[in-house]
């Protein structure tokens, strides 16, 4: 469970960070695969999420996601294709709708990242990190639009106003390029990373039973300790 949701006081809790950027598919799936095994296990969990930006130099305009993807990476138009497929079907079988199109845009993150800064201090990170890869994979938002963020944010239950004075100031700035820059200097440079009891990282989404894994390792050493 994440931190801001409850966990029954008799469950076991295991602390998990994950580095993340809301433009990253492989994010969500990993998000979903990680449910999974919490639940496979048996164990809560807090977690928090920290920025990373796949792309910190996009434009505000964005780009399309076949484009970047051509230029970033040599992807074919075919390959793009298949890539997606896979991802959709994959989203299906853990349970988010990928909708993609020939129209999809990559979009900078930035604004979205001090968003979830914000948010973290409301008890509501979480929830705005779902709805928010909601907004861009399942309804084709452009979650680097001021209105889009602020209308996500009222979505989970967080002030819009509130929303978009953080957004307007800049005010959570300086502490999200903090925390990316912590994240990078501790060899962080692809995501999803999850750290597990602040110890224990692992890069991609590597599939539910690799996670349960690492969760069961945790409890044994945790239950050898007591």
């Amino acid at each position: 469970m994440p931190a801001d949701t409850a966990t029954p006081t008799d469950t076991p809790t295991v602390q998990i960070d994950i580095v993340s950027d809301v433009m990253c598919p492989w994010c969500i799936v990993g998000y979903k695969q990680l449910e999974q095994a919490l639940g496979a296990v048996g164990v809560g969990a807090y977690l928090r999420w920290h920025p990373f930006e796949l792309n910190p130099q996009m434009p505000a305009e964005g780009q399309n996601m076949a484009e970047h993807l051509a230029e970033k990476y040599g992807s074919t138009p075919a390959q793009s294709v298949e890539n997606r497929k896979r991802l959709t079907q994959m989203g299906q079988d853990l349970g988010f709708t990928f909708n993609f199109s020939d129209d999809t845009r990559m979009q900078n993150t930035f604004a979205a990242h001090q968003l979830l800064t914000w948010a973290q201090a409301q008890g509501l990170q979480h929830p705005l990190k779902m709805a928010l890869f909601d907004a861009h994979f399942t309804q084709g938002r452009n979650v680097n639009d001021t209105d889009v963020l602020a209308d996500v944010a009222a979505s989970v239950g967080l002030d819009r106003d509130e929303a978009l004075e953080v957004l307007r100031s800049g005010s959570f700035a300086e502490q999200t390029r903090e925390a990316q820059q912590f994240w990078t200097s501790r060899g962080i440079s692809g995501v999803p990373s999850m750290i597990f009891e602040g110890k224990y990282l692992i890069t991609g989404a590597q599939g539910a039973e690799n996670y349960a894994q690492i969760l069961r390792k945790v409890l044994e050493e945790r239950d050898a300790a007591a």
